[in-house]
């Protein structure tokens, strides 16, 4: 019994991946799902239950079905999802309500706990999480508008969690998914119940906490009859999706550094102490490894904004890649690459640096384009794009290092976002470090599957497992020329964004995106 099963709960799609003993991915199956708005209530995102653990069973169903090895060989599954969703059940078990990620239906509840005093502040010194994403104004959303279901509610679970209970009927939240949700400790990595009080709720939600790769019991009979895994095979703990994605390339050790690159890139830092900014700018979560935790930031949109652009602005690129039999993101990238550092002086308005207290960022725009037209804007507009993700992380990665005192050696770049040699080249040059880029294209499923293996006892640690499968495709190095000319690069790109941060906030300019309350 030697292979492993992962489920990636995602925000877009359920995935399991099948891996073998020295991790390699055997074979997956993936749905896409969908999060419905509830009638009547602006920005809500439910998370309806019933259907998606029906494309759960799907999916499970799929890659046994695809397995080269029986059901009764797979040792161990475990499970990541997007971090915030909650599900909430009564006392019996059973789902009341639940929400994704997405959901910004709690803007009153924000605005409310935020003007109360120096609540956020308490929140954010203890828990490492602010307003903008924690569980606690969804709650409070539920006791003023569901009251008799938040009066029914037990236990509170986070995405992840919810798919092992229905897997084995254990409950249990586990620090790095749970840090998401505002209601553990950073320091203990523990529920605290002050962190429900302190916002007006109760403080008896919660379930035991389990780290990741904790054994929580086996597959019951129900659902191995619906998913056809063993009533043999374990289940066990996984973690949220971007803390699974720092294990998998085998990151556990304090001052090692991440940008996972897809649709947001998100930047992870690994730090030894449970830390959190004085100006409540980074977001603070435990990692999946005890004893340690993650500084995190984000750079909005980057993978959307390039795709976006594809489709909005570069029709003749596309036909010409159509044509050639060619993916129309190479043929803009390589374009992009005759564009010398700073692309030819336009200024790209999209993500922001991160701020987790005031989270706001200014409306998409171009800045300082040539009324020359032509391929040659194209190709400097999609350059600007490419810049603009790799300033933002690199801004990013100060703000920790200004708190924490963390400055990586080097940094591991994964994601889509990676596979682009000229993407990535950028971004060494920007952050003047080198990058390491995994081979493995499958990194949240695989610190999932890490954790399935040590469960099992094939391995001492989720750590060990990752270390021991993870390969490197190659590193690139940062250029010291490019690196110098992008620091004017950077400060010009810093006092622009600031300018339309301004007419954001005067209300001339709609934000590309800001939190619920803000």
């Amino acid at each position: 019994m030697s292979h492993v099963i992962a489920i990636d709960a995602g925000t877009g799609s359920v995935r399991a991946v099948l891996f073998d003993a020295e991790g390699r991915p055997v074979t997956s199956a993936a749905r896409d799902w969908h999060h419905d708005p509830e009638p009547g209530v602006p920005g809500s995102m439910g998370f309806a239950v019933e259907r998606n653990y029906a494309l759960v069973v799907q999916v499970l169903r799929e890659v046994l079905a695809a397995s080269p090895v029986p059901a009764a060989e797979i040792s161990a599954v475990s499970a990541t999802s997007m971090r915030e969703g909650i599900v909430v059940l009564d006392a019996q078990g059973r789902e009341l309500w639940a929400c994704a990620n997405v959901d910004a239906r709690a803007g009153e509840e924000v605005a409310e706990l935020a003007a109360a005093g120096d609540v956020e502040k308490q929140l954010y010194s203890r828990s490492g999480q602010t307003f903008a994403l924690a569980a606690q104004p969804r709650l409070r959303w539920l006791a003023r508008h569901r009251p008799d279901l938040y009066d029914q509610a037990a236990t509170v679970l986070m995405l992840s969690e919810w798919v092992l209970y229905r897997l084995c009927g254990e409950l249990a939240i586990e620090p790095s998914n749970g840090s998401t949700s505002g209601l553990l400790a950073l320091a203990t990595r523990q529920g605290d119940p002050d962190l429900a009080t302190l916002c007006g709720l109760r403080d008896d939600l919660l379930p035991p906490v389990r780290e990741s790769g904790a054994p929580l019991g086996t597959v019951h009979r129900r659902a191995s009859a619906d998913t056809w895994l063993s009533t043999d095979t374990l289940v066990v703990v996984g973690g949220g999706d971007a803390q699974m994605a720092t294990l998998g390339t085998g990151l556990a050790d304090a001052g090692e550094a991440m940008i996972i690159a897809g649709t947001f890139w998100q930047q992870e830092v690994n730090i030894g102490q449970p830390l959190t900014d004085p100006q409540m700018r980074v977001r603070v979560n435990a990692a999946a490894v005890p004893g340690m935790w993650q500084a995190e930031a984000i750079a909005f949109h980057a993978g959307t904004a390039v795709r976006w652009f594809r489709d909005t602005f570069a029709g003749p690129e596309v036909r010409a890649a159509e044509q050639a039999g060619r993916n129309s993101l190479d043929v803009l990238t390589e374009a992009a690459a005759e564009v010398p550092v700073g692309a030819d002086g336009i200024i790209p308005i999209f993500s922001d640096v991160m701020n987790y207290r005031r989270w706001k960022h200014a409306a998409p725009s171009f800045l300082n384009l040539s009324l020359d037209g032509g391929p040659r804007l194209r190709a400097a507009m999609f350059r600007s794009l490419l810049e603009n993700a790799a300033i933002v992380a690199d801004a990013n990665l100060a703000m920790v290092a200004e708190f924490s005192g963390t400055q990586p050696e080097e940094v591991v770049f994964a994601g889509g976002s990676a596979k682009s040699k000229v993407w990535a080249q950028i971004v060494a040059d920007v952050v003047g470090r080198p990058l390491r880029v995994p081979a493995v294209t499958e990194a949240t499923a695989h610190g999932t599957a890490a954790c399935a293996a040590s469960g099992a006892g094939l391995y001492a640690t989720p750590a060990a497992a990752a270390r021991a499968w993870v390969r490197w495709d190659r590193t690139v190095e940062p250029s010291a020329k490019n690196n110098e000319a992008y620091a004017s690069v950077k400060d010009r790109w810093r006092r622009a964004y600031a300018a339309q941060r301004t007419l954001m906030e005067e209300g001339l300019t709609v934000p590309m995106w800001q939190a619920p309350g803000t």
